[in-house]
């Protein structure tokens, strides 16, 4: 689950972390109030999405006057935001954060994240903070350092000197960085985060470290144990079919292609997607349904990947291991009786009760083409879309 921009501050700010005075507006008249509290000279009028890129996009602003707090927010309220990860449909911006503006003397990349490698908390830091990490990591590599920290020992003084001689801090900066480093890796271990990401944090002119930015994601799994955290989602940033997936605790991405996938295994759902690629088409989604499906929860996956209107095909790829093929034959069979079936449908089972599925499919009356193979599955949908384009 993300939160806003606004929220992770206020989080951090329980746990002692320094970030700007700001508050959240919701109108223009909320805005005009939270910039005149907070006194000037400069503001910053930040548009709240869960998405980057924000800045280059025009959704956040740097303004001198009050009034042009007020112009800001009339712009932004109500506007969509099309960024890098927002997609050409953008987000439509809802709510804002005015801040007080900050004397950058330099920029920091700083992020905490869970190395699945390790089982450790990962941190991930680089000179070249504000910019895209993907990019600086392409392009100049050595400027990134990570380390994990072990869970018996926390963070630990040799971990500070390593970060802040990578980061090139001073002696004052680095007993800062002490106290940072220690609070953000508790914020992180105490509230189940899987992604901690400050970017910028910044030095000031002063030589102090500020969090300038603030993007926390949480393990969903964890959220019953924090249900101060769980207040804080918004679903309006959500896709409709997301939040009818999760419903029915369904794996489920919403994606630009055009092909539906209906799969059981993370593993099995991301090589279908790569074959789908292979032979020429993009995926719809990511759609894993897990090992222990039901017959209601397969049909109410269908029906997820049915109500997309860009989708133009669906490949139904199943490996019955714990899952039984006849389960996800009845849950398909049921849901298309439903809501009918417009578009190509390629059903490729193997696996526990196999042959059961397959009968159960032929003796349905549905137009569904079989496959043997991964291969032969993603060929054959492939196919059948372009025919029916």
């Amino acid at each position: 689950m993300n939160i806003h921009e606004y929220q992770a501050k206020a989080l951090l700010r329980d746990f002692g972390v320094a970030v700007p005075r700001g508050s959240a507006a919701f109108t223009v008249e909320e805005a005009v109030k939270a910039a005149q509290a907070l006194g000037g000279p400069v503001w910053v009028v930040k548009a709240q999405i869960h998405a980057g890129g924000r800045g280059k996009a025009g959704g956040v602003k740097v303004v001198k006057s009050i009034d042009d707090v007020k112009k800001e927010a009339a712009r932004l309220l109500g506007s969509k935001l099309v960024t890098h990860q927002t997609g050409p449909q953008g987000k439509e911006v809802h709510r804002l954060l005015v801040e007080e503006g900050a004397a950058i003397a330099r920029e920091i990349y700083f992020s905490l994240l869970v190395d699945r490698e390790t089982s450790r908390v990962a941190v991930v830091a680089s000179t070249e903070g504000g910019m895209d990490i993907e990019k600086v990591a392409h392009d100049t590599p050595e400027k990134i350092m990570s380390f994990s920290i072990d869970p018996a020992t926390n963070v630990c003084p040799f971990h500070v000197r390593l970060l802040s001689k990578a980061l090139k801090l001073d002696d004052k900066q680095q007993k800062q960085m002490s106290a940072l480093l220690t609070k953000l890796y508790k914020a992180f271990t105490e509230k189940d985060m899987s992604l901690l990401e400050v970017n910028p944090l910044i030095v000031t002119k002063d030589g102090d470290l500020v969090c300038l930015d603030a993007k926390v994601s949480f393990d969903d799994n964890a959220l019953y144990r924090h249900p101060d955290v769980a207040k804080l989602r918004d679903i309006t940033e959500e896709d409709d079919k997301e939040i009818q997936a999760s419903k029915f605790d369904l794996n489920y991405v919403a994606l630009d292609g055009s092909i539906g996938c209906m799969v059981n295994g993370a593993g099995l759902a991301m090589a279908t997607m790569d074959i789908i690629k292979l032979y020429g088409a993009s995926p719809a989604n990511f759609l894993d349904v897990g090992g222990s499906a039901t017959k209601e929860k397969v049909a109410a996956a269908f029906k997820i990947i049915t109500s997309d209107a860009q989708v133009k095909g669906i490949l139904v790829n199943i490996f019955g291991g714990i899952m039984k093929c006849d389960i996800i034959a009845e849950g398909v069979v049921a849901a298309v009786k439903e809501v009918g079936l417009k578009v190509p449908l390629v059903v490729r089972l193997e696996g526990t009760n196999v042959e059961l599925g397959k009968q159960i499919i032929a003796k349905s009356g549905l137009n569904v083409i079989s496959a043997d193979d991964l291969d032969d599955a993603a060929q054959k949908i492939v196919k059948a879309v372009k025919e029916a384009a």
